[in-house]
């Protein structure tokens, strides 16, 4: 209800996620990565730009502890068109309450790449540290296969991107069992990525007074940010098992009404999934 009445969306400090432990699995499936394949790394950057994997590995570490304390966060999951009608039992059992609501988002916001807003979206891969290292092989062979294109690039372009790829790797990392969830993540690092357009507060969530970071649902088409306004990002909203499925159904069909939706009556639906708690 707020996120539609107010029109935005609230990112949370990482470290108030219902795992705190995530970031710290991440970070050690890439430590573990890196140290596997750290001659490997010097062999393929230093040859071509000077002292590169130390100046990486030290401008990583630097940023490391604001990537663990000052990262904001919102999570989602992927939505199934098979699920349309009923949404996902797993993620009402987690997280419905007793009057759950699922909005079901377009995915244009998520897949046009924007600097509009500082903040990025990105699948989690689910990898055991075994998997990880994998994926970790694939890359320095894609960079080996492609170094000409990697030269012209220049030093601190490369050590940019890879700072980038491994911030990432650290955010966006997760244990396999949780696989279930098909998370995707909007990240946001208010000292790595100054935005102008995302503000922090002071909320009490659950009871606890916390910052959270503030998107606007506002399109900014001159800088490819569109779909974000709410008439077009929300595709419907799914009222989950609940007692009142039909008081529910009505103050939602109201509240798009109230932003400009259009026939929102026809967006939001009813859950009939005989959920016992």
């Amino acid at each position: 209800m707020r996120i539609i009445r107010a029109e935005e969306v609230w990112l949370r400090n990482a470290n108030c996620m219902n795992d705190f432990s995530e970031i710290e699995y991440g970070f050690d499936c890439l430590n573990h990565a890196f140290k596997s394949r750290r001659e490997l790394f010097k062999e393929l950057f230093d040859i071509s730009f000077d002292n590169f994997s130390a100046e990486l590995e030290w401008s990583f570490n630097e940023w490391l502890p604001h990537f663990r304390a000052d990262t904001y966060i919102a999570c989602l999951s992927e939505h199934e068109a098979d699920e349309d009608e009923i949404g996902r039992l797993s993620m009402w059992r987690a997280y419905g309450g007793d009057s759950g609501v699922a909005v079901v988002m377009n995915s244009t916001a998520f897949l046009s790449p924007s600097d509009a807003l500082g903040a990025y979206t990105s699948p989690v891969a689910y990898l055991s540290k075994e998997q990880f290292l994998e994926k970790f092989d694939e890359v320095l062979l894609n960079i080996k296969s492609n170094s000409v294109i990697v030269n012209e690039m220049g030093k601190y372009a490369v050590l940019n991107t890879m700072l980038e790829a491994f911030r990432a790797a650290v955010l966006c990392t997760k244990h396999p069992g949780f696989r279930e969830e098909r998370e995707w993540r909007i990240v946001h690092s208010p000292q790595y990525h100054v935005s102008e357009r995302i503000r922090r507060d002071i909320e009490s969530v659950g009871g606890i007074p916390q910052p959270v970071c503030k998107i606007k649902l506002e399109n900014v088409p001159s800088e490819n940010l569109i779909g974000a306004a709410i008439p077009d990002l929300v595709d419907r909203i799914i009222i989950g098992p609940t007692r009142y499925p039909d008081v529910l159904r009505a103050a939602f069909v109201a509240l798009l009404g109230e932003r400009g939706v259009e026939k929102p009556e026809g967006r939001v639906f009813s859950s009939d999934i005989p959920l016992r708690r």
